[in-house]
C-alpha cells in the first residue's frame, strides 16, 4: 500500500483538513463517476448500486489514469485505460490483463470516507477515521412554507477572506450599490461574540433594509432582526428576520470548498419564506441573488490577486473589523496546527457606519 497522497497545500492547512467538506451537489452525482478536486486533491466521486456515494483518489494505482474518465458497473469502477476494477473500498478486484486475480490484493486506490446530507456529496478530508459529525445546519429544513435552492460558484480568492466577505456589511454600500444597500451615513450598533467554534454578530438596526425590494419583501415595515454567523471551518449563515414572530425570513447559508488556495467552490443554500409572496418571489429571487454574487466574485477576484502579487496579508484593522479578526483567530488557530491555546470566548459591542 503506498504512501497516502496530499499536496502542498493540504499539509500546510493544519487541523483544517480535519473537516467534512462538499464535493458536490447531490443533483451533479447521477450514472456517471464525477471528478471533484479539494485541497488540490483530485477525488472521484460515484454511486454504487443502492445510489450511496463512494469517494476515492481519481488516480488508478497502476499507470495515474483518470478514474473519473471511467464507468461504474454495479459496485465496482473501471479505468478507461486497462479496465482495472476497483470497489468502493479502493480495492482492486479485477485485472483483466492478467489470469492470476489473486494478485488484485496487492492494489488499492486510496479512499476517503463519504455522505451525503442536506442535498450535498461531503467528503472527510481528515488523515484518520471522521472524529465529528457532518455540520447540522438549521435552515428551516420540513418547516412548512418555507423554499429553498443551492446556488453554486467558484471564486479566484481563499476560505478565510471569503466567508468573510460572506458576513461583512460595509462592503455592500460599495460593492453591491443600488442593489443591496445605498450609502447612508447611518450609525449601527452591533454586538460580536466568538463562541467556542464559531462567531455571532448581532445588528441592532431594526430599519435595515435588504436590497430594492425592500417594499415588496417588507411592505408592514417590520422590524428587521439580522445575525450573521461563522461556524468552523468554513460555513456562514446571514439570517434576515421580519417581525419578533418570523412573519417573513430569509436565509443564506454559504459553504466554502477549498479547490486549491486561490480557488474555492462555494455552495450557497437560499432558504425563505414569504408567505403569499412565495410564488413570485421564487421568480424573482434566483436572479436577483445571482446578480449580488457575481458582484462579491468580482471584488473577491481583485482581493485575491493583490494577495497572490504582495505575497502576504498585511491588514490593518478598526472596530468594524472585529468579526474578520475573531473568523481569522479560529481558523488560523487550526491552520497552525492547534500549537497555541485556543482562541477564548469573546464579546465585544462596537459600531460601523453604513
Amino acid at each position: 500500500m503506498r504512501k497516502k497522497y496530499t499536496s502542498h497545500f493540504y499539509d500546510a492547512s493544519g487541523y483544517l483538513t480535519e473537516h467534512w467538506y462538499v464535493a458536490c451537489k447531490s443533483s451533479d452525482l447521477k450514472v456517471k463517476p464525477k471528478r471533484s478536486i479539494l485541497f488540490d486533491i483530485p477525488l472521484v466521486i460515484w454511486r454504487d448500486s443502492r445510489k450511496t456515494p463512494t469517494a476515492l483518489l481519481d488516480r488508478c494505482c497502476h499507470r495515474n489514469a483518470a478514474l473519473s474518465e471511467g464507468a461504474v458497473k454495479v459496485d465496482q469502477i473501471k479505468c478507461p485505460y486497462h479496465g482495472w476494477k476497483f470497489n468502493i473500498e479502493g480495492q482492486c478486484v479485477n485485472i483483466p490483463s492478467e489470469k492470476n486475480q489473486n494478485i488484485c490484493k496487492n492494489f488499492k486506490v486510496q479512499y476517503f470516507h463519504c455522505k451525503e446530507k442536506y442535498g450535498l456529496i461531503w467528503v472527510w478530508m481528515g488523515k484518520d477515521e471522521p472524529s465529528e459529525e457532518i455540520f447540522q445546519m438549521p435552515f428551516r429544513l420540513g418547516e412548512k412554507g418555507y423554499q429553498r435552492y443551492y446556488m453554486v460558484t467558484d471564486f479566484e480568492n481563499n476560505v478565510t477572506d471569503l466567508v468573510e466577505n460572506f458576513l461583512d456589511v460595509p462592503h455592500t454600500v460599495f460593492v453591491h450599490k443600488g442593489w443591496f444597500r445605498k450609502e447612508e451615513n447611518i450609525k449601527v450598533p452591533i454586538t460580536v461574540e466568538r463562541i467556542d467554534d464559531s462567531v455571532i454578530v448581532t445588528y441592532h438596526q431594526n430599519d435595515d433594509k435588504i436590497g430594492a425590494f425592500s417594499k415588496l419583501l417588507n411592505p408592514k415595515k417590520l422590524p428587521l432582526i439580522h445575525t450573521d454567523k461563522f461556524y468552523l471551518p468554513n460555513i456562514t449563515r446571514v439570517d434576515y428576520q421580519f417581525g419578533n414572530e418570523r412573519e417573513r425570513e430569509f436565509i443564506i447559508t454559504s459553504i466554502s470548498s477549498p479547490v486549491s488556495e486561490y480557488h474555492t467552490r462555494v455552495y450557497t443554500l437560499i432558504t425563505y419564506n414569504f408567505k403569499w409572496l412565495n410564488p413570485f418571489i421564487k421568480l424573482l429571487l434566483p436572479w436577483y441573488t445571482k446578480k449580488v454574487i457575481m458582484q462579491d466574485v468580482e471584488i473577491m477576484k481583485n482581493q485575491g490577486n493583490n494577495l497572490k502579487t504582495f505575497k502576504t496579508k498585511d491588514y490593518r484593522s478598526t472596530q468594524a473589523d472585529t468579526l474578520h479578526i475573531y473568523v481569522e483567530s479560529l481558523r488560523d488557530w487550526e491552520e497552525n496546527g492547534k500549537t497555541t491555546d485556543k482562541p477564548k470566548e469573546q464579546k465585544r459591542e462596537c459600531e460601523i457606519w453604513i
